[in-house]
Parts: structure tokens; sequence; C-alpha cells
């Protein structure tokens, strides 16, 4: 319908003023005019005050956020029909967003200067613009929650990716290296064959062999005395004619904590002519068990940081409150953020109180909780190039109380006011969203609890309290 002139049959087919009466909806259009935005053209502009109220006739627009790092986000997309710019008791007469015609938009703008009229003597209109106003503010609301979960899970993603390569790298390293030995041991296998020994002497030598082997929590040794022990061994060995394998064979016997002691009892069952091959044999046993062990080790590390992931983001779970202990949701948000907090070089000190009752929670919420605050509080701590990250949960009445507490610079006061407001930051650009604690506030309240900052130079403490029956 381009610049055809607007009727009141036409306004009346927009859902939201269907109902405005007709002598309401004339008086709009005498006090408006029609405006056509060339493809490109921007219709209002972030930071610059709203003049119009607009009404898309035809065309297509879509609205942009400007983020800290000065990147534009497409934040949502309006067509013919839709309504646009400033709506009445709106606080945002400064645009946070700048809106930008996608084809060649045409748009019947109201002018801002008759609103105050408008709220005096055409009620029905005004009521009709004031819940778009309130469903753009939920639906926006709802953009930005949706937002910082991305966040928070591009952050999650960053510090898995970095845990999961050591262990990933060590499983394939393993598997290499294994391979290798294997092929190894038929060669071994031909001096074993050859050996003869009573059956009952053989059952002697492979239960020691375990026994040692399941002696469990070996003593860490530093590197001189591992050093003295090898050459203690290597000594033992060379006396019964190992020479081209002692030192190899010491090597792995000491890793496995086996003693001079050990090899004495072998003896004992082993015709001095057969050391060597049952020796080299129980050696390579040795180091097919170190590098399943390794496999294990690491294996094992990949699947807790799957676990941990799956029970921090609730996957397999639904969006409903259910009963939870808060410290599963800290201990995987912990685990999670390993990478920072080494990376950080600091120490977490926690002291839990595991008698808490279980709170009805949403727990994928919870943990956007944990992760915001532990995560703010690591930057806090980046500038000393270490800290201390000091956990407490404990009952306080009938709430239970989590404060998480940092020895960073703390929190400036004319900061403090302001850092749950929503775009708040004091992040470089690009670090930030500004939504992080907003969004911690939002949740907390959610779940009927309250959040306070206490904060001096040297010690910043975030308390969070929950009612423990919801």
């Amino acid at each position: 319908m381009s610049m055809n002139k607007v009727t009141i049959e036409w306004l009346q087919s927009i859902e939201a003023i269907k109902d405005v009466p007709a002598d309401q909806l004339q008086w709009l259009i005498e006090q408006s005019e029609q405006v056509t935005y060339p493809a490109g053209a921007f219709v209002f502009t972030a930071g610059v005050p709203l003049e119009n109220t607009g009404f898309i006739i035809s065309g297509l627009v879509r609205v942009c956020r400007v983020m800290n790092n000065g990147e534009a986000q497409e934040v949502i997309r309006f067509g013919e029909k839709s309504i646009i710019g400033y709506l009445p008791f709106s606080r945002g007469v400064v645009s946070q967003n700048s809106c930008e015609a996608i084809v060649e938009t045409e748009v019947l703008n109201f002018p801002m200067g008759r609103i105050n009229d408008m709220i005096r003597t055409h009620f029905e209109l005004t009521q009709a613009l004031v819940h778009v106003m309130t469903n753009r503010v939920r639906e926006f609301a709802a953009f930005v929650q949706q937002n910082e979960k991305m966040m928070a899970l591009g952050k999650l993603s960053a510090g898995l990716a970095h845990e999961l390569n050591n262990p990933a790298a060590a499983v394939v390293r393993g598997a290499v290296t294994l391979k290798k030995h294997l092929q190894l041991l038929p060669e071994s296998f031909k001096d074993i064959i050859s050996v003869r020994m009573s059956p009952e002497d053989v059952d002697i030598v492979n239960n020691k062999m375990f026994e040692v082997l399941r002696r469990g929590e070996r003593p860490t040794l530093s590197l001189m005395q591992r050093s003295e022990k090898e050459d203690e061994l290597t000594d033992w060995l060379d006396n019964y004619g190992l020479g081209k394998n002692s030192v190899e064979i010491a090597e792995n016997f000491v890793e496995f904590g086996f003693t001079i002691e050990d090899l004495e009892s072998f003896k004992e069952h082993i015709p001095e002519a057969y050391l060597s091959p049952i020796f080299c044999w129980i050696s390579n046993n040795l180091v097919t068990e170190r590098m399943v062990s390794d496999i294990e080790e690491a294996s094992s590390r990949i699947a807790q940081l799957v676990g941990s992931i799956k029970t921090f983001t609730h996957m397999d779970q639904g969006l409903d409150k259910q009963l939870t202990d808060i410290h599963s949701g800290i201990q995987n948000t912990l685990t999670i953020l390993q990478y920072k907090i080494r990376k950080n070089n600091v120490t977490i000190v926690q002291h839990f109180d595991t008698t808490l009752p279980l709170i009805t929670a949403r727990v994928g919420e919870l943990n956007q909780v944990w992760t915001n605050l532990l995560d703010n509080a690591l930057d806090a701590m980046e500038v000393n190039g270490k800290g201390t990250l000091e956990i407490k949960t404990e009952l306080d009445g009938d709430c239970l109380k989590i404060t998480i507490l940092d020895d960073g610079p703390g929190i400036p006061e004319d900061v403090r006011s302001k850092i749950f407001d929503p775009f708040f930051t004091t992040k470089e650009v690009g670090k930030g969203t500004g939504l992080g604690l907003d969004i911690v506030n939002h949740i907390v309240r959610q779940h009927r609890g309250t959040i306070k900052v206490e904060s001096k130079p040297g010690r910043t403490a975030f308390i969070v309290h929950f009612p423990i029956n919801g």
C-alpha cells in the first residue's frame, strides 16, 4: 500500500490496536506523517533521543544493540503492521538500540510531542500502546537472558576445551605407545618359553608381582631419592647378569615401588639362569600396566568432565524446580572453571556444611548464579597474579547462606551501588556483557532469595540466601 493514505480500516488490521475506537485512530492519522526510509537508512539510532512512535506500513527493519566490543548484534526484526519507536510511559526516551531499514520501508510516524495529548484525551489508544510496551520489555528481557546463558556457556566451553585437551591427548599418546610396546612382546616370549621352573615357583613369582602392584599409594620420591633407588637396583641387577636391560628395568621397578627386598624374595624362587628373562617379563608387564593405568586415568577424567557439564547444564532434566543439594552445583562449576583457577594461580578453600537440607530450585539456573559469581571473583583476583577464593555454606535461620569471598582489590564504593544494574560492567571492551549480576539477581529473586555484596580492598564477599522451604 505504498504512499496510499493510511486509513482507519488499515490501522484496525493491526492486532495490538484493533479494539481502539475509530475516532481515536482518525486522530492518530491526522497527527502523524508518512515517511519512506530507503534500504540502509536508520529509523532511529542508539544514543539519540527517540522522536516518534512508528507504525510500519510496508517493508522490514532490524533492531540492533551495540555490544561492548563495538559490534552490532541483531536483536529482532519488524515487518508490516509492527509498532516501533517510543511507547507511552516508557523511561527509554533515548534509544538503547538502533533500527535500520533492511529494504525500502514506509512508516506512519506519530510525533512524541503529541504523546501527552494522547495520554490526556485518548485512553484506549494509550492503553493499547502501553500493552505493546510491556510485551516488548518481556521479549527483550527473555532475549537478554538467553544471550547471557550463551555467554556463560561460551566461557565454560573455552575452559572445558582446555580441560579436555590434556586427558584426550594422554589417551591417544598412551594407546599409540601401548600398541608399539605390545608388538615387541613376542621377542621376550621366546626367552620366557625356554624357562624351566616348577609350577609352584611360577605361582609364587606371579602372585608376588601382583602383590607389589596392589600396594596402593607409592611414596612420592624427589629426583634425588629416585636416582639413588634406581642406582641401587641397577647394581643389584648387574650382579645377576642383566647388564643390557638393567637400567631400564630398574627405572620401571622404582616407579612401581619395588625394593631390593622384593627382588631378593623373587630370586629365592627363580633359578639364577632365568633371572634375566623373568625380570624382563615382569618389567614388560609393569610397562603395560602403567600405560593402561594412564589411559584409564585420562579416560575417567574425560568422563568426569563430561558428567560435570551434563549435571551443570542439566541437559537431561526438565526445567521444573526440584530438590537439589547446592554443593553439587558449586563443585561442578569449580570442575568446569579448573583451567581458569590454575591459570590465575588461585587457591580454593571450601567450608561446606554437608548436613544442610536440600532446597527446591531450578538447578540449571542456580548453576548460572555460581558460574557468574565464581567467574567474577577469578577475574577480580587476576590483577594480583594469585589469590584465594573461599566458598562457605551454612545454615542461617530458615535459610541457606552461601558466601563467595575473594581477596582481590575490592569494588570501589561508587561502583558498588550499580553492579546489579542491567548492562553495567567494569570489564574492558569485549570481556563482559554487564548482564552477569543482573541475571544472578533475577534468578536469586525468582527463587525467593536475596543477594548482597560487602567489599573492601582485599576482601569482597557476595552473600546469597535461599529459603529452605522455597
